[in-house]
């Protein structure tokens, strides 16, 4: 089958840089991955994606160089494998807070004896043959961190065998520990606990992963985080299409 290539990246202590799709349109995705993405991540909680556009942006996605990811909308069995059944390759669950919920997630993405996954074979063709006897190999899996609780609690988190690194949030982490982060003592606290999560990771031998922006990137990158999104289909055409116009128009 095709191989995790954004995966054997981050394994070696590369990073694989990412973008995020949520327009709902396979289009979009696809053009991401043609861009050049190491992976593009599909985005069911925030995004504007029902299930038949999930199936279509995975093979979107894999017309281009990207490996076809997803975050599905909740840390749920169901959700995770239908998701997997359309052939998303790595897995990104929001709000993980205990090492319960990781382990329920990490059940949920591998099919047995190493998880409890169902087999649904019929939307994965598309990756190659002997899908199933390789696919536990080829998956990733992040959990989100993106809760104070959830810091407090990484070690525990991050040591749950079958989780593979995580993602953290930092927007709902700001907001989850009170911080003003237009204070300089908020951002540091924002970044110790950030900077915390990333020193577990590595201490454990797991990927760590951050939602980044084309403004953030480069300092997350730089801090040693190796799964990274680094734009968002979105943000590129609101962010690209004022520039173009300024360009244009006279002040």
């Amino acid at each position: 089958m095709r191989s995790n290539t954004a995966l054997h990246r981050m394994r070696q202590g590369l990073p694989a840089l990412g973008a995020s799709a949520g327009l709902g349109s396979p289009l979009a995705a696809e053009l991401l991955s043609l861009a050049g993405f190491d992976f593009v991540l599909v985005d069911n909680q925030h995004g504007a994606w029902d299930d038949t556009g999930l199936m279509a942006a995975m093979r979107s996605v894999a017309l281009g160089t990207a490996i076809p990811m997803a975050r599905v909308v909740q840390n749920d069995y169901y959700a995770i494998g239908r998701a997997l059944d359309r052939g998303a390759m790595g897995i990104v669950v929001p709000m993980v807070n205990t090492p319960e919920e990781a382990a329920a997630a990490a059940r949920a993405v591998r099919y047995p004896p190493r998880g409890g996954r169902s087999m649904g074979p019929f939307g994965t063709t598309f990756l190659g043959a002997d899908y199933t006897g390789e696919i536990n190999d080829q998956v990733f899996l992040a959990v989100q961190i993106e809760q104070q609780v959830a810091v407090e609690r990484a070690e525990e988190i991050l040591a749950v065998e079958g989780v593979d690194g995580c993602w953290v949030g930092p927007s709902d982490l700001g907001l989850s520990m009170g911080l003003d982060l237009s204070t300089a003592a908020g951002r540091a606290a924002h970044e110790a606990a950030i900077c915390h999560v990333r020193d577990v990771c590595q201490r454990l031998g797991k990927i760590p992963g951050i939602a980044g922006t084309p403004a953030t990137a480069r300092h997350w990158l730089d801090a040693g985080f190796l799964f990274v999104t680094v734009a968002s289909d979105a943000g590129l055409v609101t962010s690209g299409a004022p520039e173009v116009l300024a360009s244009l128009r006279p002040a």
